[in-house]
């Protein structure tokens, strides 16, 4: 089994590539930049007991990710699982907001989503059968001010989600979305974290791995019967 992660050198995309690789896939790890990060997770997949395929493109650009893609592809098949998690922020209200911060927040969300699940789509429809898990937020589900750009990406992101699954679900894929809250990630390393925690009914910020968690049960044959759905992984915020 092979499972293909972006943005899996950190965070999020760590976590979900230590627990897969737990369940018995290898990993496609997809990174933009970090080499260093990059092989400290791939290494400690290996030790678990797992191959790692490092795989350095920007989602973003069309062309990287169609050339370390397709050939992965062509050589050994599509993966069984897709998740979708690369994201950035870059925050401010909206009245100050320049267009490249919006330009850029939108293009790494929503247009690395297409640009990533297009190049390994028509061979999961082939094989009929696969998960495509899309990592979204809070923010697209309620909204978050001094988020306009990623609460409009990941809200999105939803949006096709939902699209897509009644696409493919008779062709035996599985497309949902997990959309967590505030996790302990670089992502809020700057915010004020007490103020947060009075917002949230569990008082406590999440951890990747409680995200990671909930991305193994969509990967796994247990869900085989999900798909379309939103699950929100935020301590009950909404």
């Amino acid at each position: 089994m092979i499972a293909l992660i972006t943005g899996a050198s950190r965070g999020i995309g760590r976590a979900i590539a230590l627990e897969l690789a737990s369940m018995g896939f290898d990993i496609w790890l997809n990174y933009r930049s970090d080499d260093e990060k990059a092989k400290e997770v791939a290494n400690l997949i290996e030790e678990i007991g797992s191959k790692a395929v490092l795989m350095k493109f920007d989602v973003t650009h069309k062309e990287q990710v169609d050339i370390a893609l397709n050939e992965m592809v062509e050589k050994q098949g599509p993966p069984d699982v897709l998740v979708n998690n690369a994201g950035i922020t870059r925050d401010g209200l909206m009245m100050w907001m320049p267009f490249k911060d919006w330009a850029a927040v939108t293009d790494t969300i929503l247009n690395g989503f297409f640009n990533v699940t297009k190049a390994v789509l028509v061979p999961m429809l082939q094989r009929r059968s696969g998960k495509i898990i899309n990592i979204a937020s809070v923010s697209g589900v309620i909204g978050n001010p001094g988020q306009v750009n990623y609460s409009a990406a990941k809200g999105g992101l939803i949006a096709a989600t939902k699209a897509l699954a009644k696409e493919t679900a008779k062709r035996g894929l599985c497309v949902n979305c997990v959309a967590p809250g505030f996790i302990e990630t670089d992502m809020i390393k700057d915010l004020p974290v007490k103020e947060i925690i009075k917002m949230i009914p569990m008082e406590k910020i999440g951890k990747p791995e409680d995200v990671a968690a909930l991305v193994g049960f969509l990967a796994s044959d247990r869900s085989n019967y999900i798909t379309g759905q939103v699950i929100g992984v935020n301590g009950g915020v909404c």
